[in-house]
């Protein structure tokens, strides 16, 4: 029989919109830490206040299908989603995702954490099991840093998203190797904002230069692929040059480092791996060899390598698109503000509650997750939320003789818009209007990111994923869907 090959099949990624000038953040701190100066160059992406792993992974996936459905007969049946910086510690977020991305209740979810090496390992334990099932593998997070330490001018945000399965193979495995050991080279203790990380240099020399060179060689071996042969290497660490100190002792060939996004994005934690690969997959030619690294109490190496089908995938934007989409801020305390890391007085318009009802929540489950409205068979009209009659005079046809409409995609516009101060919203002004869109469907939505150039009657917009509230008193997000301008 034929071995049939297993490999990625679809790639896509997201990194926030919003962009702190480094600059801004050495500026704030010069008072007491002025050795930051030297970090200053460019820009990191960050979390609007109404972003968290779970909206990044669903606009990871949104990416890497561009319009096209992953759920029916062929599509996804398991959803992984890896993230060291979930919102729920007891309640499954891949399960938020896959109801966001209308996989279905059958499909397979799976959270997957505590390590940087978590967005590699399961790829690879994607790629190892998914010949015959199509599988969603996406990793998301937002490290958190101290304000004033290192970790904060280099930290970033995003999430890439992969399809695995053995039809329309991009890049096949073709061998891997892991290693599992307790070295430590930060942590950060359950209940903790902020990691630990021990000293720079110990953790260049005794854990990536000691421990990943020949882990890298048994994955070649298995491969039967030569050193000489790796076009790009993949590595991510919160520490410049150490991709190339590593490739130099594993002997793979000067400069084929990948691009390690530290301006526009910076280090996004067990996602930055996988946002580089995107980022690789989105450069690379048919028939290159790719060695992808995950770092994190041990490693695991996979040896991959692209295929004549590369050329044909395109995701939305992938990463290249991400990075030219900034927006870019000067204001320091607007990110601490956004990432709950300074308390700001509202006002009392802040004190209202916002407890998500569970049940009406569930209940609308079908129209609110994967934003899905109604089409009558009767007039056409489209309507959401779905009523239980048309709302076209004349018509009021029963729910029953509605057709799902997926909204999320489809090409909307402003028609109204205000921007309202007095009411509270984290990133005031709160914009709401109507968007209409293309599909004749026209509803009242927040506008999110509007940046300089402002909102116009007729401004393109795309829906994005967000928190739609915090419930602050019982630490939940609830999510929807929000409009934002197409370009920065």
């Amino acid at each position: 029989m034929t071995r049939k090959t297993t490999g990625i099949t679809g790639y896509g990624a997201y990194v926030p919109r919003l962009r702190m000038e480094r600059g801004a953040i050495a500026a704030a701190h010069q008072w007491m830490a002025p050795a930051l100066r030297g970090l200053a160059k460019g820009r990191r992406a960050f979390c609007s206040w109404d972003e968290d792993s779970v909206t990044m992974a669903v606009e990871a996936a949104r990416d890497l299908a561009a319009g096209r459905a992953l759920h029916g007969p062929h599509g996804v049946e398991r959803l992984v989603l890896a993230s060291t910086t979930l919102p729920y510690d007891d309640l499954q977020n891949a399960v938020l995702v896959g109801s966001a991305l209308g996989l279905g209740d059958e499909v397979f979810t799976l959270d997957v954490g505590h390590s940087q090496r978590a967005g590699v390992a399961a790829l690879l334990d994607a790629l190892r099991g998914a010949a015959d099932r199509g599988s969603l593998v996406i990793a998301a997070d937002r490290p958190r840093a101290r304000p004033a330490s290192v970790q904060e001018m280099g930290f970033g945000a995003g999430a890439a998203a992969f399809a695995v399965g053995g039809d329309g193979v991009l890049a096949e495995l073709l061998g891997a190797a892991s290693q599992s050991v307790p070295f430590v080279d930060h942590f950060r203790a359950a209940g903790k904002r902020y990691d630990y990380a021990w000293e720079e240099r110990w953790i260049r020399d005794e854990g990536y230069l000691a421990g990943v060179p020949p882990v890298i060689g048994a994955a070649l071996a298995k491969a039967g692929v030569a050193a000489a042969e790796v076009k790009h290497f993949v590595l991510a660490s919160p520490w410049r040059g150490t991709a190339a100190a590593v490739a130099k002792a594993a002997g793979l060939p000067a400069g084929s480092e990948a691009d390690a996004l530290d301006d526009g994005c910076g280090f996004a934690g067990c996602a930055q791996p996988l946002l580089m690969l995107a980022h690789t997959l989105q450069r690379a030619r048919p028939g290159e060899v790719i060695v992808l690294v995950g770092f994190g109490q041990g490693c695991d190496v996979l040896v991959l390598r692209t295929t004549p089908a590369l050329q044909d995938f395109k995701p939305a934007r992938g990463v290249a698109g991400a990075l030219a989409d900034g927006q870019v801020h000067d204001a320091y305390l607007r990110m601490l503000s956004y990432d709950d890391a300074i308390e700001l007085e509202w006002g009392m318009r802040a004190e209202k509650p916002v407890k998500t009802a569970q049940t009406e929540e569930w209940r609308s489950r079908g129209q609110l997750g994967a934003f899905v409205a109604g089409r009558c068979r009767q007039c056409g009209q489209v309507q959401f939320p779905q009523l239980a009659y048309c709302v076209t005079p004349g018509c009021h046809a029963p729910a029953a003789q509605f057709d799902a409409t997926p909204l999320a995609d489809v090409p909307c516009r402003v028609l109204t818009y205000t921007a309202d101060w007095l009411s509270y919203h984290p990133s005031p002004p709160l914009y709401v209007g109507f968007v209409q869109f293309d599909n004749g469907a026209r509803l009242l939505m927040e506008m999110v990111e509007v940046g300089s150039a402002g909102l116009e009657v007729g401004t393109p917009l795309r829906v994005v994923h967000r928190i739609k509230e915090l419930d602050r008193a019982r630490s939940s997000p609830r999510y929807f869907w929000k409009a934002t301008p197409l370009q920065a």
